[in-house]
């Protein structure tokens, strides 16, 4: 398969990111731990945004997990859609009909495939067996967050021990270094393996040279097909993944798949790896890689990466004191915080740790970050690791823009293109609608957009492509970058658009467009017979979605000077949308078209306050529904919500844009007892990375919110971050912002445009205009005024 290629304008170069370099002192962030892994969940995260690693750090037996993020079985040519038009109608039937459990069998039985299951896959693992087991002292593996660098070092014999791991994104290469001062060196063997893909003999292991290792295969497994209707199932993913080695002493060996290395000071290992989903020719690929190497010591590739990598993660700083607590490991510091303790300072390096895992898995070029992001283990990863369009791919990219990461939101631009192109075939087949595109609940890298589920709770939902095109959106309100609105997202807009003019149904009993058949993810609700039921005429979710698109839509074509039937049919059909947000008689939102009692009363997602959160629809002005939200969340928690990791950092942001510091206070706790692992991976469980760039993102939004049309400072700081300061948040409107602040009151406040521009601001009961100029900093007191 040739290499996917496109060209986004906004992505390279911009000068709203050249000009906001900030002069920032260096941060010493690191995690670390005072023995090796034992297991993957303690283990360390490199990548490079295609190409990752989990490191272990164990001394003698070493286990380096490596991963690529086209390992995928299948093609893109299974299928774009199942059912008919007439199956739709006869779905809607039923609803009208009062008949919600046939409703519930048909969508399934008419429209899903069920169980076509392809999992993200491991791309194997180096393991570094030294000859001899050393006993060994002063032991430390830490990651530092400011230089992307996992370093194990520990002494044994009276020698030292030094393991470097980083991945390269400007040299594409995963690169160990191994050094000693024993006098002698080092004798150690390295070895390529892959765990059985279900049987299959998919792996071959070879010495191209006396210095190298060469591991091919191709994925193969699927997760099992219930249709009449044959797939092919014994064809994926082509790959190599080669072992390079280079010494400073001592000797290496090649032999039967494995590299002996003698008396050996220093090592060099670079590990390369491409497939064909990038380009047909991945093993030429490989040795271009590896020659473009040749004469490039260690010391220089580790400065080019900490250089890339600098780039994007200095932007930002973030302090909120206790720095005292860095002589813990980090595993201790946890377990206090379990026990009761207090540790802002690792709150503080969580947000960083987001920060740092959407860079590593995130770059131009690569796919986007999955449910994993890129760290997976296994051959067949909980929920396949892949792209789940109901809120888990959306929260990977909560943080990129408020946190200063723009170039890191390309992959998900690049991936929505292609299921939109899907997206088109399946809602002309399925549903009849010959115009725009539509995904469902889940897809996977070859971006299908067909209904995948056996019951109808989840996968049944029709709106992943409408919640995915907010990104497009929110990408230019920070960037406001004009090429992009008209190239990127007012085509996105329009197409996802367009087929929500078409899906909608006419409510003859109130003159209203309707969204039908509609669910709220994963949730059912208790319908006439006192039986749980799925599939409903009209959602809480569907309809706010809906608005939004068409606002967003109509807000772009007014930016770009469009006006013309399209518009015109976009305004018809939002002034008579169905309300998304309807409040019923016990003051909560409804989720439903009618006040259905829940099956399940605390269930994680809050699924009808997407208009207070990723949304904008709820704010504090719309008083009513302002309440009614709260109340929705409070009856939500009584009943034991927000058990998951992601569920709880969904939790935290709708507690900021409800302006309530002491839940999120609450919730930031709860979130670091329960659900942060030994190497702060989220844990839903089990392992699932939305949930540490949920809480990123949540993070600033308690310190600065910018949805409302003004920039509202510090409007939900919890009280145990007393005294802190943040520098390189990014509001929308391309206004770059730095706060500090002590006794929990704001002592400054820093803002820097990237044009001339007029900003409205709130602190408190204060409200503020503030003239700004183009790049140049304007500082202000806690009073608004110029200082």
């Amino acid at each position: 398969m040739k290499q996917i290629k496109r060209l986004i304008p906004s992505l390279l170069g911009l000068t709203f990111f050249c000009c906001q370099n900030q002069e920032m002192t260096r941060e010493t962030n690191e995690v670390w731990y005072a023995q090796p892994a034992t297991k993957w969940m303690q283990a360390l995260p490199v990548g490079n945004g295609r190409m990752g690693a989990m490191v272990f750090g164990d001394p003698n037996h070493e286990r380096i997990q490596l991963n690529e993020d086209s390992m995928w079985p299948g093609g893109p040519d299974w299928e774009n859609s199942k059912g008919s038009p007439k199956d739709l109608e006869e779905i809607r039937q039923l609803l009208k009909d009062g008949k919600p459990h046939e409703a519930d069998k048909l969508i399934v039985e008419k429209f899903s495939y069920k169980s076509i299951l392809r999992s993200h896959q491991t791309m194997g693992d180096l393991y570094i067996d030294f000859k001899k087991d050393k006993k060994v002292g002063d032991y430390k593996r830490a990651l530092s967050l400011d230089d992307a660098l996992v370093t194990t070092h520990y002494v044994s014999g009276g020698n030292n021990y030094t393991e470097k791991v980083f991945a390269s994104y400007p040299d594409d290469v995963l690169v160990v270094e191994l050094a000693t001062t024993a006098p002698n060196g080092m004798d150690l063997s390295l070895r390529l393996d892959r765990p059985d893909d279900r049987g299959h003999e998919t792996v071959t292991i070879s010495n191209p040279s006396d210095s190298e290792i060469s591991m091919k295969g191709m994925v193969t497994q699927y997760g099992g097909i219930k249709e009449s209707k044959p797939f092919p199932l014994d064809y994926g993913v082509k790959f190599e993944t080669r072992l390079q080695v280079k010494n400073e002493s001592g000797t290496v060996v090649a032999h039967e798949g494995r590299l002996a290395l003698k008396g050996v000071k220093k090592a060099t290992l670079y590990i390369v790896c491409n497939t064909s989903f990038y380009q047909e020719d991945y093993e030429s690929r490989n040795r271009e890689t590896l020659t473009a190497l040749n004469g490039k010591s260690f010391d220089a590739l580790l400065e080019d990466h900490r250089e890339d990598y600098q780039n994007l993660y200095s932007r930002m700083s973030f302090d909120l004191g206790g720095k005292a607590l860095d002589s813990l490991p980090t595993d201790t510091r946890l377990t206090r915080i379990k026990e009761g303790g207090d540790d802002p300072d690792l709150a503080a390096k969580l947000f960083q740790f987001g920060r740092y895992l959407l860079i590593s898995s995130s770059r131009p070029g690569s796919n986007p970050a999955n449910l994993q992001g890129l760290w997976n283990e296994h051959i067949e990863a909980p929920w396949n690791a892949d792209y789940h369009l109901n809120i888990n791919l959306q929260m990977n990219y909560w943080p990129v823009e408020v946190t200063n990461l723009s170039e890191c939101h390309e992959p998900i631009f690049a991936f929505a293109d292609r299921l939109m192109e899907r997206g088109h075939i399946t809602a002309k087949e399925q549903y009849g609608i010959g115009r725009g595109s539509m995904a469902h609940h889940a897809t996977d890298l070859w971006a299908p957009a067909f209904m995948r589920a056996e019951k109808p709770y989840w996968g049944a939902w029709i709106h992943g492509g409408g919640w995915l095109v907010q990104d497009y959106w929110e990408h230019y309100q920070y960037t406001q970058n004009k090429e992009f609105l008209k190239k990127e997202a007012y085509p996105a807009l329009r197409t996802i658009s367009e087929f929500y003019l078409d899906w909608l149904v006419l409510d003859k009993r109130d003159g209203t467009w309707v969204s039908a058949p509609e669910t709220s993810p994963e949730n059912s609700y208790i319908a006439a017979d006192g039986k749980p039921a799925a599939v409903s005429f009209g959602a809480a979710m569907g309809h706010q979605i809906i608005a939004e698109v068409f606002n967003n839509t109509l807000k772009a074509a007014k930016i770009l000077n469009i006006d013309d039937s399209f518009t015109k049919e976009v305004k018809n059909k939002r002034a008579k949308l169905h309300p998304g947000v309807v409040i019923g008689d016990d003051g909560r939102i409804l989720e439903w078209d009618r006040p259905y009692e829940e099956a399940e009363k605390g269930h994680r997602h809050m699924s009808h306050l997407y208009a207070l959160h990723p949304g904008d629809q709820i704010t504090e002005s719309d008083t009513t529904a302002f309440k009614a939200a709260q109340k929705t969340i409070d009856f939500r928690l009584q009943h034991g919500g927000a058990g998951t990791g992601w569920s709880r950092a969904w939790m935290i942001n709708l507690n900021a844009r409800l302006l309530d510091p002491v839940s999120a206070e609450e919730n930031i706790k709860k979130f670091l007892q329960i659900s942060v692992a030994d190497n702060l991976f989220d844990e839903h469980p089990p392992f699932q990375i939305d949930g540490n760039f949920g809480y990123t993102a949540a993070v600033a939004e308690l310190l600065m919110q910018s949805h409302e049309g003004f920039i509202r400072i510090l409007p939900a700081l919890p009280s145990n971050w007393k005294n802190g300061k943040i520098a390189g948040l990014k509001a929308r409107g391309n206004l770059t912002v730095d706060l500090e602040w002590k006794d929990g009151r704001l002592v400054q406040l820093g803002l820097t445009p990237g044009r001339d521009k007029m900003v409205k601001l709130k602190y408190g009961s204060t409200n503020k205009e503030v003239q700004l100029q183009n790049n140049k900093k304007t500082i202000l007191n806690a009073n608004l005024e110029t200082k």
